[in-house]
Formats: structure tokens, sequence, C-alpha cells
């Protein structure tokens, strides 16, 4: 299934804004990478990319792990993360957050992200 593709602006306020700064134009082609693999978000939870947190409805949360483009890091030990929530029926995924783990210092990352969506996303409380 293909899904349509929105970031939420607290995702751009917030942590895109760093990444664009620090990456300059790799950003670009990593936002570009990021839009094409959420339109085809299903396939991520094959090769093990994406995890599904929580689960209402047809809404699902989950977890990605993404790299810079052009870095020789690998996603995982990049520790850059996306948190979507992939609305099924609508077939639409809306990126909520986009972080890296150094923007988030505390030593418990789940809690901390899931303080931030409840906090910023009334409509995702009840989901997380």
């Amino acid at each position: 299934m293909k899904y349509a593709v929105s970031f939420e602006p607290f995702s751009e306020r917030h942590f895109i804004k760093n990444f664009s700064k620090k990456h300059k134009g790799a950003w670009e082609r990593t936002l570009n990478g990021l839009i094409l693999e959420f339109t085809y978000v299903d396939l991520l939870f094959q090769k093990s990319i994406a995890e599904t947190i929580s689960v209402s409805g047809d809404v699902k949360i989950c977890k990605t792990e993404f790299k810079i483009a052009g870095t020789e890091m690998s996603r995982h030990a990049s520790g850059n993360r996306c948190i979507v929530a992939i609305h099924q029926n609508e077939a639409v995924v809306c990126v909520l957050m986009v972080y890296s783990k150094a923007d988030i210092a505390t030593s418990n990352e789940t809690a901390a992200w899931k303080n931030i969506i409840k906090a910023n996303y009334p409509k995702y409380r009840d989901v997380i």
C-alpha cells in the first residue's frame, strides 16, 4: 500500500531544524529518503527498520531508525529516530518527531519521547 506522508509542524519546528543546520545539503537528501520510505512504510517492518510501539483502532505509533545520507554510520548506530503515526484506513503517515538520541538527554529515551508526544499531540495521548 502507498501512503501519503506529512510532517507535523512540531517536528519541523524542533528537531528537524537542528538536522537541517547540522547536515546542510545532506539533510535534503535524507529528508527525501525518509519521505520515500514512509510512502511505503509497510516495507520497513519487513526489514526490521520500524518497531510498532502501540496500536489503537487503525492508528499505529511506530519508531523507525535512519541515517544521514552520505554518512558511513548505520541506521542503528547513528542514533537518529523518527516517531510516526500510521493511519492505516486513511493511508497516511504523520511524522510526529525526528530526533537524535543526543536531542533527548535522559537515560530513558522511550519515556522521554512518549512524554513529548503526549504534551504536543493531544490526539495521540490515548494511543501511547
